[in-house]
């Protein structure tokens, strides 16, 4: 029957309004509360961006979210009729907003039926399966973005160009921290704490916004990554998935990163960067809202780059030029893949206890 409409969700008053004529059509996979409350509602703020559709295995969520958003009844799927939107001309694209398990098959299935692809992130939980979206990709002729909104939000943009400037000198140090503690709850309950959905749990979920920090800050790959996890014993939370992950990244350039995510630590979400003539405090650094950053150093100031809440629709206007123009996706499924073999490396040094060593792409070195 799939999950039930979230309790806090705020659905429109009213249908959003009709967009130009070239506006490319959605269909929302997955109607969760990142989808309800977060994604769906900037539709409104994108260019050229619509929803035509939407896929839930609950019919009276697809009832409720289908009025709300003025979509036709005869375009409220449900999974098991999925395969017919290859004969619906008003989707163009297909959003995956599913838990991370079920990335690589519904992907694969819409690109089957010839559409495009907005996937959440972490893009997979394998490597393997990257590649085998990548591939899907490829054989339709149909686009691949993976949904890293950090990449559009306007504190974040302007840290990558103070970096790329050296503001801060050459860096030194990197580190991240993207915590909060989870309440009580179990693998039969919440996806996050299944490993077949979720996979080692924090890193992929919140985590995964450290790794990218210390990679677009840097503007480096690591040749080396160390990791730790850690399980705490009898608690219900954590039968399937890891408490804490930490890691520690040592790059060409002798610049290190520190990363640490959890769910079972006070909440925080964090990235500093210390270099050689100053410093920089993004805190909060990948929030959906209320961002600050400040840099230290010879002209120590407060920086106040814009509205982070334009990351949402700038990320779909990315992906909707790309489909219409042709413009390049900033974070493209290969970039998705990169990230999962940092991962994949990152459990694989835990496991082993001892250093991984990789190649300039994130593969492993033997």
């Amino acid at each position: 029957m799939g999950q039930p409409l979230p309790g806090n969700v705020r659905l429109p008053s009213a249908p959003p309004g009709r967009k130009r004529s070239d506006s490319v059509g959605f269909a929302i996979v997955g109607l969760g509360g990142y989808a309800l409350n977060q994604m769906m509602p900037r539709f409104e703020q994108a260019e050229r961006a619509h929803i035509a559709a939407i896929v839930s295995g609950n019919p009276e969520k697809l009832r409720r979210v289908g009025d709300a958003y003025g979509v036709a009844e005869d375009a409220r799927y449900s999974y098991e009729a999925f395969e017919k939107i290859a004969s619906d001309d008003r989707i163009d694209a297909v959003y995956i907003v599913l838990p991370t398990g079920l990335h690589a098959e519904w992907a694969i299935r819409a690109f089957a039926a010839g559409k495009h692809v907005l996937c959440e992130k972490p893009m997979a939980l394998s490597s393997a399966d990257c590649e085998r979206m990548i591939a899907a990709s490829r054989r339709a002729d149909r686009k691949l973005m993976i949904a890293y909104r950090s990449h559009f939000e306007p504190y974040n943009l302007e840290a990558m160009k103070l970096m790329q400037q050296k503001a801060a000198g050459e860096i030194r140090l990197v580190r991240t921290e993207q915590s909060y503690r989870m309440g009580p709850t179990s693998p039969s309950e919440n996806w996050r704490t299944s490993r077949a959905l979720a996979g080692g749990g924090p890193l992929e979920d919140f985590g995964i916004y450290g790794l990218q920090s210390a990679l677009y800050l840097t503007g480096e790959m690591p040749e080396s990554i160390s990791a730790t996890t850690f399980r705490p014993a009898g608690d219900a939370r954590f039968a399937e998935i890891f408490a804490h992950v930490s890691s520690q990244w040592r790059f060409p350039s002798g610049a290190v990163a520190q990363l640490v995510t959890s769910y079972d630590s006070a909440g925080t979400n964090f990235a500093h960067v210390r270099g050689t003539l100053g410093a920089l405090i993004m805190d909060p650094a990948t929030s959906y809202s209320g961002q600050k950053m400040r840099l230290e150093g010879q002209n120590t100031r407060d920086l106040s780059p814009g509205d982070p809440a334009v990351q949402f629709a700038g990320q779909l206007n990315n992906f909707t030029d790309a489909v219409r123009d042709g413009a390049t996706i900033r974070t493209p499924g290969e970039m998705g893949l990169r990230d999962l073999r940092l991962i994949e490396a990152i459990y694989a040094s835990a496991e082993a206890g001892r250093t991984v060593r990789l190649a300039p792409d994130g593969r492993r070195r033997s």
